[in-house]
């Protein structure tokens, strides 16, 4: 597995590079967005861990960039902001988790482990998830609602994906921030409640059946009945 870390603060890059080629990771670094992005390109990378704040090209422009044409790669995103709405704009450029500075090395490696595990799961599951007339194309990453396509970023698809794997059954906040975000949940954060409302938005608003549905207490069900 070779990891490609770019990071522009020389300690911090060592750090990170130093534990990963002892756990047997092959790794290559970059210390700026334009070097990095040409990298991710154009190398044989597995995973990307990659730095916010970078000279030259932003880390939000860098993934945008990176996962327009490799969205397959995952994207671990290292930043020291940590609001909500900080967290909902990392995913939204396509970062696949987000981990905030300063963190424990022993954290990262479990980040990286868990999205690399859940790349590998998803090159064997099967190409598209039909609940309804909602059709999700895991393979062109497109979701498709009575023959109009619904936009959506990385963590909005990621979300409604577990959703369709799960129909029929009641998942909790806790479920859902461990599945898709790979973290436990806080309760002093509403990001799942931001997605799944944004989500709603997108797939339910202009249709008369709805899918996703609340469990008071409980957490959500995603259905058609």
């Amino acid at each position: 597995m070779k990891i490609l870390i770019i990071e522009d603060e020389p300690r911090v890059a060592s750090f990170i590079r130093e534990g990963l080629e002892e756990k047997d990771y092959e790794t290559s670094v970059a210390y700026d967005g334009i070097t990095g992005e040409k990298a991710a390109l154009e190398e044989a990378i597995d995973l990307i861990v990659l730095d916010l704040v970078l000279p030259g090209k932003s880390g939000m422009e860098v993934c945008r960039s990176v996962k327009a044409a490799r969205p397959e790669i995952p994207v671990l995103m290292l930043t020291a902001l940590s609001t909500t709405l900080d967290k909902v704009a990392g995913f939204d450029a396509g970062a696949d988790d987000y981990l905030v500075k300063p963190f424990d090395f022993p954290e990262l490696l479990a980040r990286i482990k868990s999205l690399l595990k859940r790349s590998r799961t998803a090159s064997h599951q099967p190409e598209s998830l039909r609940v309804a007339d909602l059709e999700l194309d895991l393979m062109r990453k497109v979701a498709i609602r009575g023959g109009k396509v619904i936009e959506l970023t990385a963590k909005e698809f990621a979300l409604l994906e577990y959703f369709m794997r799960n129909t029929g059954r009641v998942v909790s906040r806790a479920d859902i921030s461990e599945k898709v975000w790979d973290i436990s949940y806080d309760t002093g954060t509403n990001i799942v409640e931001v997605y799944v409302n944004i989500l709603r938005k997108k797939i339910d608003r202009d249709f008369e059946t709805k899918l996703i549905h609340t469990r008071i207490g409980l957490g959500y069900i995603f259905t058609d009945s």
